[in-house]
This record gives structure tokens, sequence and C-alpha cells, in this order.
């Protein structure tokens, strides 16, 4: 994989993956999320939830794998951290260890009985800067102009409705925040997402990818965004799709 430049270029590359869409009838939205419907449904396969653990947390630790993403993310003490997708909490409590007492980290994730195990992990291992929510397919429900950093990390192929949630998700960064995802180079229906749909996924709801490194400790690539457009409105969303 080589290193996509920052700016134009990877946006232009994007343009190659845009498709216009029609008008979407009731009968085809029925199944979808009710506040998702004003936005494109995705033209692509979504991976279904199979496990909330990508590997044991000893061999993740083994390869560095979070101190690595960490460090390439500029995660530094005092800093306010989304972790979305956060499963069993392998990111959410190194990332508590490294914004310290000052940071705050707060653990998303779509599955009450995940969110209530980690809670109970939170409490039991007394990490009191870290705050659990439950959120929705659609809305990962962040409060506004919170976040320096929002990380999604192998979870982004299992977004359903990635133009709501994307939507939803972009004004909880602050000004110079930016969106951190690591993800599998493979196809979305194989638990991994092609960097050029993901930027060009970010790319329609105004995220410049800054950044795209392979990173195999990590199981895949390492991708840094940052907003640099007002989020359009959800009926204007121009979909991707990849061409053969």
């Amino acid at each position: 994989m080589k290193l996509l430049p920052a700016g134009g270029a990877a946006l232009a590359g994007c343009l190659l993956l845009l498709a216009g869409c029609g008008p979407f009838s009731s009968d085809r939205n029925k199944d979808r999320p009710v506040a998702a419907r004003a936005f494109p449904r995705a033209d692509r396969p979504v991976a279904p939830i199979v496990s909330t653990r990508w590997s044991s947390e000893e061999a993740r630790d083994r390869v560095n794998e979070a101190e690595d993403i960490m460090n390439r993310a500029g995660i530094r003490p005092g800093m306010t951290v989304a972790d979305i997708g956060a499963g069993e909490g392998y990111y959410t409590v190194r990332l508590a260890k490294r914004v310290g007492d000052r940071g705050r980290v707060l653990a998303e994730d779509i599955m009450p009985e995940v969110i209530e195990a980690l809670s109970r992990r939170i409490t039991r291992e007394d990490w009191r800067n870290v705050s659990v929510r439950l959120g929705a397919p659609e809305d990962p429900k962040l409060p506004e102009n919170s976040f320096d950093r929002i990380l999604m990390v192998h979870m982004y192929h299992e977004i359903a409705e990635p133009y709501a949630f994307l939507w939803n998700l972009s004004p909880a960064l602050k000004r110079d925040g930016e969106l951190i995802v690591v993800d599998a180079n493979r196809p979305t229906g194989q638990h991994g997402t092609p960097p050029r749909l993901l930027a060009c996924e970010l790319a329609a709801m105004g995220f410049r990818l800054e950044e795209l490194i392979p990173k195999p400790t990590a199981g895949g690539y390492f991708a840094r965004f940052r907003r640099i457009a007002a989020r359009p409105a959800p009926g204007a969303i121009v979909p991707c799709t990849l061409r053969s």
C-alpha cells in the first residue's frame, strides 16, 4: 500500500468513486431505522458483528498495537477522546492511561450487553476518567464540540448506515479534532474497508484524508481525517461505490 498524499490528490481519487443515486422508495427504506431514512443507503455490503474482540489483548500488546496507533494519532495527556465500537475496552483503558487524570475517554458501542460488561470493567479497574455510552447504528450519540480525537478501530465495516452515522458524528469533533480509522484492506463484506471507499465516504461528509499508512501490526492500515467542510444536507449527499 502506498502513502496517500494529503489534500486535493486524495480527494481527486475519491471522485472516481462517486455515483449518483435516485430517490429511495418507502418500500426500500422500510428495513432501515427511521432516523436514517433521509440519508442515502450505503452501496456496499455491511459486515455482521460477529465478535467484540478483534484479537486478544495480550497478542495485541506483544506487537505494541495500541501504543503505536495512539502515537500516530497524537494522543496526549489532557485530551478528550471517543472510542467508537469500544467492545471489551482494549483501546478504552489504554487511552484512559494515556490521557491521564486531566483527560477524558468516552467509550461507545451499540450493543447493550457490551456496554454493561465494559461498565463493569471500568468500575472494577477504577478508570475514573472514562464514561460509557450506548449508541445507535445510525448515531453514536456524542456530545457536540467535545473531542480532540475520535477513534474507530476495526469497526467501520460494521456501520450499516455510514452517511447517517458520520453526519451525526461530525459535530462531536472540536475545530482542530481528527477522526482516526483503523481497518483491514479488504471488502466490507469480509470485515474490512478498501481505503479508497473509506476516503470517498468520508469526503462525501466533508472530511479530508490527511494520512494513510499500512499498519500490519494493527491488522491493516491507519487513516487520519480532518473535517474541512460543513456536513451536507442529508438529501444532498452523493453516495460512493467501488467500480471494478
